[in-house]
């Protein structure tokens, strides 16, 4: 299991339009085999943060997916980010 979380930063004026141009990917991702969660929200007090939450079951479906993440445009509106992936060994349900 892999776990892709971190933040993005766009001007705030933009953050709206920018998960806004996002509805698509996040309905790809969650329809891509090997992806049980995909998540794009905005951050309740940064009003410049994106927060990012991916959950794949394996390495090949992230990198099959990354090749059709954002466009030109939606990258052009990122001023900084903070992402990472965790490999992840073990899972505790807590529901």
């Amino acid at each position: 299991m892999l776990i892709v979380a971190g933040h993005l930063v766009v001007d705030p004026p933009a953050r709206a339009a920018y998960l806004d141009g996002c509805v698509e990917v996040v309905d790809r991702a969650r329809s891509t085999p090997g992806c049980p969660d995909f998540a794009l929200s905005p951050d309740l007090t940064d009003p410049a943060r994106i927060n990012i939450f991916e959950c794949w079951t394996d390495r090949g479906s992230v990198e099959a997916f990354r090749g059709s993440g954002t466009g030109d445009g939606q990258d052009a509106a990122i001023r900084d980010a903070s992402v990472a992936e965790y490999e992840i060994a073990e899972i505790r349900s807590l529901t």
